[in-house]
């Protein structure tokens, strides 16, 4: 059925309100970032002034931003790390393998999205607590608490994603390998984890930015602990009692975000699924 002029108009208006939406916060956050604090705390202008990048270079002596972003990094880069291979494993065998509590189990992940993390903050915060007084291991005030505290979030979610993956997978692609010796194992890293790529990469990426923007938690475990801070808590540091820094703000926002950009923009391709199609001859 062809579309109506109207329709089209509709589209077009609907497209351009949206794209307005979006564009307008990240053109207002970079013009903020190149103006004197005094021209962002006056009546704002849709173009500066005066141009400057002084913002840019206070931006790293005011609070201690680089320590900030190693510990993003750190933390950001091995909890998805250890979301994507835990997650290979749990998936690989819900999908292939029939077991008793199968239902139950997967039933239990898609639970657990339902809740706000808000509301596991707390038990998390005394578990945490008394592993330390039992072991001695300290995860309140370190990155190893704030990883662990990553992977619940991100974990439930890669593991019902990376099975709706291999489920997707022929099932004769595990069959062919068997006929030729593979073991289990063997059939998974070197024959279904090729094709389910994808879906890798997209577990990768949404738990790396999980982790990269999350705040409540990164406040409450590691707010107290200045040289624990990750980006999200170090942002709150360029605004005090008696002064908020808000081109700074602007242009550390613009600094830390450009890693995610850079990361989608190169494994965007990496989302397309379907690579499966026609893999089996």
């Amino acid at each position: 059925m062809h579309e109506t002029i109207g329709f089209k108009v509709f589209r077009v208006v609907i497209l351009v309100a949206l794209s307005i939406f979006v564009i307008v916060p990240i053109y207002v956050m970079i013009i903020s970032s190149v103006k004197p604090l005094g021209d962002v705390e006056g009546a704002f202008t849709w173009w500066p002034t005066t141009f400057t990048i002084q913002p840019f270079i206070d931006i790293w002596s005011t609070v201690p931003l680089a320590t900030y972003f190693g510990n993003s990094l750190i933390v950001s880069t091995i909890a998805s790390l250890c979301s994507v291979i835990i997650a290979i494993f749990a998936s690989y065998g819900v999908s292939r393998w029939r077991f008793r509590g199968r239902t139950t189990f997967t039933t239990s992940i898609l639970a657990t999205q339902m809740f706000p993390g808000i509301l596991f903050l707390l038990p998390l915060y005394i578990i945490f607590v008394n592993i330390h007084v039992n072991t001695g291991i300290p995860l309140v005030g370190s990155l190893l608490g704030l990883i662990i505290t990553y992977l619940t979030f991100t974990l439930p979610f890669a593991v019902w994603m990376l099975t709706g993956y291999f489920d997707n997978i022929p099932h004769d692609l595990d069959e062919a390998a068997k006929m030729d010796g593979a073991s289990a194992l063997t059939t998974l890293f070197r024959v279904i984890l090729p094709v389910a790529r994808p879906g890798i990469v997209a577990v990768f990426v949404y738990s790396f930015i999980t982790a990269w923007g999350e705040l409540l938690f990164a406040q409450a475990l590691t707010g107290q602990f200045q040289s624990l801070r990750t980006l999200s808590v170090g942002l709150t540091q360029y605004s005090s009692e008696t002064a908020v820094f808000w081109n700074q703000i602007m242009a550390a926002s613009l600094v830390v975000s450009i890693p995610i950009v850079i990361g989608f923009l190169a494994l965007q391709r990496n989302f397309v699924a379907g690579l499966s199609a026609g893999a089996v001859k």
